[in-house]
């Protein structure tokens, strides 16, 4: 605290902040705190939009170049996904495109990580998550899923969309005022961890690489090692062994996690630096 207070003083003294600036500061972080509550964190979107989450991440989420990166938890994550068996469906109907997802979790030696949970959430077809709607009855276009001995998971979901922040509140109001666009590219979300231990827990995403805000994240959570192709099923064998359509889109992903051991050798080095 007091190396933050330390640089809220500079900056102060830098920017000759006024009475009227300052009265408006603590008025904007009132109104963030005003429309927060259980399924809507404002607080966690305004640390995204400054990039503050994704630095955060990345100090404390050091990774081997072989390891699948993390990224922003975002402010839509709720803990009462349902468990979804793998091959179901994580939305239901008419949520939009259906989107078949291919995926696998091994270690960085490429052994495969057998009993790993997943929770995946995304936006349905209109670029809203389930907890943007008042009438949210239950969890949807979100699940929970367990590999497989040979580490695969695979389910059903929408083809994801690009969609805004919420600009209905103060932080929307912030992005205005800076001129910056407030659009996330087309992505899906995964938490993924190891119940019995030995590995560190994994907060990513993946994100499609035609999207036309690839390189524009509203949050800055895009990275390299993310980003996908995604096309069409077309395969007969694959459409008909995963119960879709040939038409259907798909993509493919493998996961790869580091232990604690890696990321605590990471850790002692950067802090070494």
């Amino acid at each position: 605290m007091e190396k933050l207070a330390d640089h809220l003083h500079d900056y102060i003294r830098e920017t000759k902040l006024t009475t009227e600036e300052w009265t408006e500061t603590i008025q904007f972080l009132t109104k963030c705190g005003q429309i927060s509550n259980d399924v809507r964190q404002e607080f966690i979107l305004l640390s995204d939009i400054l990039g503050v989450s994704v630095l955060v991440d990345a100090l404390n989420n050091p990774k081997p170049s072989n390891a699948t990166e993390s990224t922003v938890l975002g402010p839509f994550y709720t803990d009462d996904a349902e468990d979804v068996v793998n091959g179901e469906s994580i939305a239901s109907a008419g949520k939009g495109e259906i989107c078949l997802v291919l995926a696998t979790v091994k270690d960085t030696k490429g052994k495969p990580i057998e009993g790993a949970k997943i929770d995946v959430w995304e936006t349905d077809g209109n670029g809203l998550y389930d907890n943007q709607y008042k009438n949210r009855d239950k969890p949807d276009m979100r699940g929970r899923l367990t590999t497989n001995k040979d580490g695969e998971f695979y389910f059903k979901c929408v083809k994801p969309v690009s969609y805004a922040v919420p600009i209905d509140g103060p932080v929307g109001k912030l992005l205005g005022k800076l001129n910056r666009q407030a659009y996330r590219p087309a992505h899906i979300h995964f938490r993924i961890w190891i119940p019995e231990g030995g590995y560190t827990d994994l907060v990513t995403a993946i994100y499609l690489q035609d999207d036309p805000y690839i390189t524009c994240d509203a949050v800055f959570g895009v990275k390299k090692n993310l980003i996908v192709d995604i096309g069409k099923v077309e395969d007969t064998a694959i459409a008909k062994k995963y119960d879709v359509d040939e038409q259907d889109w798909l993509i493919r992903y493998d996961f790869v996690m580091t232990t604690t051991d890696e990321t605590q050798a990471l850790l002692s080095i950067s802090e070494q630096n």
